[in-house]
């Protein structure tokens, strides 16, 4: 086999790989931007469900609607940050509190 043809036949199994890498990272982008706007969806109906909440005197727990809006505005800027990065720098460690029962303030002062 020539040289120019063995090189051929070697660069075509590269270039449809290569070119598969490019059809999953926009396949991939895709289904992060999806996810990204569920997230704005999640956001609005948790903004909305709070918005009429007010607690009742004899609730022990009530949900922690700030705390998951804030997970959720976590979620979106780390999605955001890998779609578009700014530079290679490490990822915010920090991890997701993910409990969001609060306890509701007590009616009755404390003796």
């Amino acid at each position: 086999m020539p040289p120019t043809v063995f090189r051929c036949a070697l660069l075509i199994p590269l270039a449809i790989a290569h070119g598969n890498s490019y059809a999953t990272a926009a396949h991939e982008q895709e289904a992060l931007i999806l996810i990204q706007n569920q997230l704005d969806t999640i956001e609005r109906l948790a903004a909305r469900a709070e918005a009429p909440h007010t607690s009742e005197p004899n609730e022990r727990y009530r949900f922690d609607y700030p705390r998951l809006i804030q997970d959720l505005q976590r979620i979106r800027h780390g999605v955001q940050d890998y779609l578009s990065p700014s530079r290679a720098q490490p990822r915010d460690p920090t991890e997701l509190v993910g409990d969001y029962r609060l306890d509701a303030p007590s009616a009755e002062p404390s003796p």
